[in-house]
């Protein structure tokens, strides 16, 4: 660690750590937000994320686009599933996927957008 890095001399701003403290996020809330960023740490799942994100596909259709057996998508899509980044709907044999709803679409956007700049 450079010493730059560190403060040189040691002092607390007590109304701005009370203040900090009092706005942060509970544990179990920044535990459940680790594991969804957790279930985007995957290129295949970011692959799939990313289709979704211009469309809803069936299994097949993913399968295809990815170009990955349907067991292996089929895995991924649980992941994302259980953390609830992408929903399902039957309509007779085949199954469509779609992501869960407008926050997990602009978390894609602004992650796309910042990874381009």
């Amino acid at each position: 660690m450079n010493k730059n890095d560190l403060c040189q001399e040691e002092c607390i701003h007590t109304e701005t750590v009370i203040k900090v403290r009092d706005q942060m996020a509970s544990t179990d809330q920044l535990f459940e937000l680790a594991e969804l960023f957790k279930a985007f740490g995957d290129s295949t799942r970011m692959r799939i994320l990313n289709a979704l994100l211009q469309s809803e596909l069936c299994v097949c259709d993913l399968v295809d686009i990815i170009g990955m057996s349907q067991s292996a998508i089929s895995h991924q899509l649980r992941v994302l599933r259980s953390a609830k980044i992408v929903k399902f709907r039957k309509e007779g044999k085949n199954v469509y996927y779609s992501l869960d709803d407008d926050h997990i679409r602009q978390l894609l956007k602004d992650g796309l957008a910042h990874v381009k700049e």
